[in-house]
């Protein structure tokens, strides 16, 4: 450490006390690896003498004896982490017929949405199209849809991202995947790019032609 010349660092220890840290290791079956064949305890005391002289290097000590996973995170976060910490959103336009995407952590099904493929000069085109983007968004339904979505994500997206999730992605759905949906994911993606980063993706967009 000090060979660091010019970076910045901060030590931040981690600690609780034997009986904690016993129980802890109870309670996922694992052995010590400084105790393979004795007593957690026996390791436990093995790691303290080792990591003595670290210790007394670190800026903070934080007992985490009575802290639970999740509380401990947010005092990192609230600590370390930087304001507003980057929440990549990934907005997934699909089609129902080809399946749900299995890594949506958020999922919306707009095939109630009025439906360009029904309409002659709109069918052969895309929800990127805008003709086709304005056929969906000048109904009442839609606009209803959006302005109820739009709120919900404003609400919370930004718990997401006080909690530290990092990635977050939302599909969007209809029957084919090609007009409605798409349109819907580039509207999202125009609507919270100014907040947050933002990729639009189209799944099956370019399947229907």
């Amino acid at each position: 450490l000090n060979q660091m010349n010019g970076l910045s660092y901060h030590i931040l220890y981690l600690d609780a006390n034997d009986q904690t840290l016993v129980s802890r290791y109870k309670e996922t079956r694992r052995r010590h690896p400084l105790s393979p064949n004795g007593s957690p305890l026996e390791g436990i005391h093995a790691e303290r003498r080792l990591l003595e002289e670290m210790k007394g290097w670190a800026h903070q000590i934080i007992d985490t004896s009575q802290m639970k996973p999740v509380q401990l995170r947010e005092k990192i976060i609230n600590q370390y982490g930087q304001q507003g910490s980057p929440l990549t959103i990934n907005v997934l336009s699909f089609g129902f017929k080809y399946g749900a995407p299995i890594d949506a952590d958020l999922m919306f099904d707009v095939r109630f949405l009025p439906n360009p493929h029904y309409v002659e000069d709109l069918r052969p085109k895309t929800g990127c199209d805008p003709d086709v983007a304005e056929y969906v968004m000048k109904h009442k339904d839609t606009k209803e849809f959006l302005e109820k979505l739009t709120d919900f994500l404003g609400y919370t997206l930004p718990h997401y991202q006080r909690e530290g999730k990092s990635q977050l992605v939302i599909g969007i759905g209809c029957t084919g995947g090609k007009h409605r949906s798409v349109a819907i994911a580039e509207h999202l993606g125009e609507t919270f790019g100014k907040d947050f980063s933002v990729r639009v993706s189209h799944r099956d967009m370019e399947k229907n032609k």
